[in-house]
């Protein structure tokens, strides 16, 4: 049975919505992902951050390969309704599949993007396929 508090969430017409994955402690944004209303329910079932791949078109449980696991300390919404925000302890201090603190690592100087963040692994060795 569904949870009626997955009712209050605008839901685009792809059933997902944007989800904010944001350090607990500091403030700073981690990443954005997406969550359909199964993601988002095992989210707050579990503790753990679990999202809604696009791409492979299922639920992918954050760090389920990386070992890279968001702790969900708070669940909110939006006004609208329409964005979830994740405060998360980030297991392991990497959120971004290059290795990074943050997937917001590029920025715009000069009207040129440039990588102002150092990779803190090699994803090579954060994926060991």
């Amino acid at each position: 049975m569904t949870p009626t508090w997955l009712n209050k969430v605008n839901w685009s017409e792809d059933g997902l919505v944007p989800a904010i994955a944001q350090d607990a402690a500091s403030g700073r944004v981690l990443m954005v992902a997406w969550m359909n209303s199964e993601a988002l329910q095992r989210t707050a079932e579990t503790g753990e951050a679990v999202y809604w791949s696009r791409s492979r078109k299922k639920l992918w449980h954050k760090g389920e390969e990386s070992g890279h696991i968001q702790k969900v300390r708070e669940i909110r919404l939006d006004c609208d309704s329409d964005v979830i925000l994740l405060q998360v302890e980030q297991q392991g201090g990497i959120a971004c599949h290059t290795g990074r603190e943050s997937c917001f690592f590029s920025k715009l100087e000069n009207g040129k993007w440039q990588e102002i963040e150092a990779v803190l692994k090699n994803p090579d060795e954060i994926y060991k396929k």
